[in-house]
């Protein structure tokens, strides 16, 4: 059962959030009528078996694809009554992502792929964030360096800091550690929880795996398209156990990033 304390003022919302793929018999329904809040200065995960709707929630209350049916809320905005330019700004400005496969441009600098944002946007990082940022994630010896010069590790690295860049409201991850070791990944983890502790972002993280959960202040479990449960203060073997009980334990650690 999802619970939700009320004195917690809300980062992100979803209400009766509906995505239809595709029309007729062959429509699939990757949402279906989902409802949850996501409250500001906490590290959330979302799981659930592949196909359960994961990255397809994470995706449209980012603003990066639009619902069926239904609203989705960054702060008090509703983003279904904003114009394109004024999504595209609230993506930039209000919203940091990091994608499984980076995403980086592969011509560019680690430095110059940071700050891109602002770059886009006509303006220049402030120096001591920046300065800030790379010491957290350990870039300060790679800024010079191109993508294909940077292990896996580090290229999210770049892409943790470049969602980090502009300060905020909402840092949506989607399964950013599946392309990565253990050992990598866990440093990745680590990043996420210090932006939560240290720099009092929210942070919304799609993952597969328990142990990536646990790093969590909460995690949400999705089924069929929508919110079925929640754990707080997870653990490991907790949240693993709750996915046997789905019944897909082995399922979702097998997905490993697969579409969802």
């Amino acid at each position: 059962m999802l619970t939700y304390d009320p004195n917690l003022p809300v980062a992100a919302s979803a209400e009766r959030a509906t995505k239809v793929y595709g029309v007729g018999p062959t429509a699939v329904r990757a949402l279906d009528e989902a409802t949850l809040a996501i409250p500001v200065g906490r590290l959330t995960a979302v799981m659930g078996p592949s196909g359960s709707g994961k990255s397809t929630l994470l995706q449209c209350m980012a603003g990066l694809d639009t619902l069926t049916d239904g609203s989705v809320r960054i702060g008090g905005d509703d983003l279904s009554q904003l114009s394109d330019n004024e999504l595209t700004v609230l993506r930039r400005d209000r919203i940091g992502f990091v994608f499984q496969a980076y995403n980086l441009v592969p011509t560019l600098t680690a430095e110059a792929n940071i700050v891109l944002p602002h770059t886009l946007a006509g303006r220049k990082a402030d120096p001591e964030w920046f300065d800030q940022v790379v010491t957290t994630v350990g870039l300060a010896d790679r800024l010079t360096h191109r993508p294909a010069e940077l292990s896996g590790g580090q290229q999210q690295r770049v892409a943790v800091a470049r969602a980090l860049i502009t300060r905020p409201e909402l840092v949506f991850a989607d399964e950013p550690t599946g392309n990565l070791d253990s050992h990598a990944g866990a440093e990745i983890l680590g990043f996420l929880r210090q932006a939560v502790d240290g720099f009092d972002q929210t942070v919304v993280m799609v993952t597969h795996d328990p142990v990536a959960a646990a790093y969590a202040d909460s995690v949400i479990f999705l089924a069929d398209g929508r919110p079925v449960d929640q754990i707080d203060q997870p653990t490991a073997q907790a949240v693993l156990d709750r996915m046997k009980a789905f019944g897909d334990a082995g399922h979702a650690l097998e997905a490993n990033g697969a579409p969802s």
